[in-house]
């Protein structure tokens, strides 16, 4: 038989047991519990602000506007004066020519009448600041026959003027060997500044080269010289195209004018000193692109497919790549650019890609696509080399042909040929 004892426990024990207390002071206590009563109360008084809130909240009211806008998602049959909506939305077919109409209706409605005034305002000043180009480029160029060698030097620019008295210029000369590779080929509703169609040749980018930047001057002086291997029957082919630019760093250069010198009409087998006038900066034809344009009105999307791209060939390299960079600026929303995918570089490069853009707004006022064709070869020393830039949109006042065709063929892709310029 087990007899269980039960051992009283000695009173050491209890007492030690009853002197535990915290390791903290009772500052540190009083001060622990004032910021949990803090916070409590921000709790509480957040609590009570959103039930505020939420007590007094009123349902929003559309205007007569705001109501049109929704038309294309709503039936017509819905009500036209202010208050609060309370239709619901029909799925009652409509024709998709009646659609067009109603579409480009809203797109082609001017909202602000008074900043359309402005802005054209704004658009013929800077119109008459282009027109007058001021100073002039001192340059020399030399045909090395024993060494088949192009040589440019660029000398000297003077009677430059002063843009801003915020900042001062800081020009430079880019210099393009621009050779003409083929010939005959038109682009439908490209024009000069004369109303003139441009020049039915297709050129292509031999050379590039920039000077260095001289800061603070007026009157430049650079005796930079470059130089290229060139066979002497390609310079009946050759033009010259000099520009002056302003340098930024926080934005785009700012072109001040450009020198065209066509080589064949030259002679240079000695060194020949130039000084030219700079005149209006104007662009040149460099190849074709074949997009294809589609809308689809409901859900807010345009579609950009990227089908071919035709440039001028002035090699033949086995590592020439072409991609294209496209991007979309609606009213004053720029949204993130999308790049097509690496294709080997030929006469014509077929892509046949289609890249899908969300439009932030129903009212477009402006709506802008840039494509930007890129050329990449492993063996250079630039990674990627602008090849041209074309663009398509509309504007307030007026809109392109392509875009036109696009509102008139709702949910159907049009292509046409565009123009690639630099």
């Amino acid at each position: 038989m087990v007899t269980l004892i039960d051992y009283p426990a000695p009173m050491e024990l209890f007492s030690k047991a009853g002197e535990l207390r915290m390791p903290f002071s009772d500052v540190v206590k009083y001060c622990i519990l004032g910021i949990s009563i803090i916070l409590l109360l921000l709790a509480l008084g957040i609590l009570a602000w959103q039930i505020y809130r939420f007590c007094t909240e009123k349902y929003t009211t559309y205007t007569q506007q705001d109501a049109g806008h929704n038309d294309l998602l709503y039936s017509d049959e819905g009500p036209t004066t202010t208050g609060n909506y309370t239709g619901a939305p029909s799925t009652k077919l409509e024709d998709v020519s009646t659609e067009a109409h109603r579409l480009s209706r809203y797109l082609s409605q001017p909202s602000f009448p008074s900043l359309a005034s402005t802005e054209a305002a704004g658009d013929k000043e800077e119109q008459a600041t282009i027109q007058k180009v001021d100073g002039s480029l001192r340059f020399s160029v030399y045909y090395d026959q024993m060494q088949s060698r192009l040589v440019v030097t660029v000398l000297q620019v003077e009677g430059l003027l002063e843009q801003s008295e915020s900042r001062t210029l800081q020009p430079f000369v880019k210099i393009l060997l621009m050779w003409a590779g083929s010939e005959a080929v038109e682009v439908e509703g490209f024009k000069d500044e004369e109303g003139e169609g441009l020049s039915p040749v297709l050129w292509t980018v031999l050379q590039e080269w920039r000077t260095r930047i001289v800061k603070g001057s007026c009157n430049p002086l650079f005796g930079d010289q470059f130089s290229c291997v060139l066979q002497e029957e390609k310079l009946h082919h050759i033009n010259l195209r000099m520009e002056v630019r302003d340098f930024d760093k926080f934005s785009r250069n700012t072109v001040l004018g450009d020198v065209r010198v066509p080589l064949g009409q030259l002679n240079i087998s000695y060194p020949l000193e130039l000084q030219e006038d700079l005149k209006i900066p104007q662009k040149d034809l460099v190849g074709e692109v074949l997009l294809s344009l589609k809308f689809l009105p409901t859900s807010q999307r345009l579609e950009v497919g990227l089908l071919k791209v035709k440039t001028v060939l002035s090699e033949i390299s086995p590592n020439a790549a072409l991609y294209a960079r496209i991007s979309v600026q609606c009213n004053q929303f720029k949204l993130k650019y999308q790049k097509s995918s690496t294709v080997a570089r030929c006469l014509v490069t077929v892509f046949n890609e289609v890249l899908l853009f969300s439009l932030p707004e129903v009212h477009l006022e402006r709506c802008k696509i840039l494509v930007s064709i890129y050329e990449t070869r492993p063996t250079s020393k630039s990674a990627k080399q602008l090849i041209g830039q074309l663009s398509v949109g509309k504007e307030k006042s007026s809109e392109d042909e392509h875009w036109t065709l696009m509102m008139r063929s709702v949910r159907q892709p049009v292509a046409k040929w565009h123009g690639l310029l630099i």
